[in-house]
């Protein structure tokens, strides 16, 4: 279960993920160019701000689903992921969304009807988190059957596009004694 909570202020990148700024170690080096290391051997390090790509509720929710496709074994159901979104009433649904409304509209077997194609970054961060998965051929063939797309799976692993598997639910609570409702 991956849990979020709208509020006013939520958006696409609160929602789905963005860049932020994180801090890695670095080894420290002199005016040459060459690296420090101290009597003992070991390298001085430092930590530099980096900008990297984070996941947010919905991507983690996305990555776990697809996961826990990839470890199913054949002919077996994957496990169920959920995406508990609290009080979504608070939040500007349009915004938060953004395109991944289209993803909702699920189709007789549970899969998104359409899919999105991810920008840039998402999709370069997408393909790093999926460079390990693997279907079996059986469950890659009846997926790829539901659209004419060709390999559909390649094409979400490879970070091209969204698209919400079957195992991955999407639920929200609403207060409906909020009197800022959107």
């Amino acid at each position: 279960v991956v849990r979020t909570t709208f509020h006013p202020d939520s958006d696409y990148s609160t929602f789905v993920g963005c860049y932020k700024p994180t801090t890695k170690k670095v080894a420290m080096r002199d005016v040459t160019g060459k690296v420090i290391v101290e009597n003992d051997g070991t390298q001085v390090t430092e930590d530099r701000i980096v900008y990297e790509f984070v996941d947010q509720a919905f991507l983690q929710a996305y990555i776990k689903a697809w996961k826990f496709y990839a470890e199913a074994a054949e002919g077996a159901e994957p496990k169920k992921q959920y995406l508990i979104i609290e009080e979504i009433n608070r939040g500007n649904c349009a915004q938060i969304f953004g395109d991944l409304f289209q993803l909702l509209d699920r189709n007789s077997y549970g899969f998104s009807d359409y899919f999105i194609h991810a920008d840039n970054d998402m999709k370069n961060h997408l393909a790093k988190k999926f460079s390990n998965f693997k279907i079996e051929p059986g469950v890659k063939e009846s997926i790829n059957s539901m659209y004419n797309e060709g390999d559909v799976i390649k094409l979400i692993f490879d970070g091209e596009i969204l698209l919400l598997p079957n195992n991955l639910y999407i639920w929200a609570t609403m207060n409906t004694s909020d009197q800022s409702l959107f």
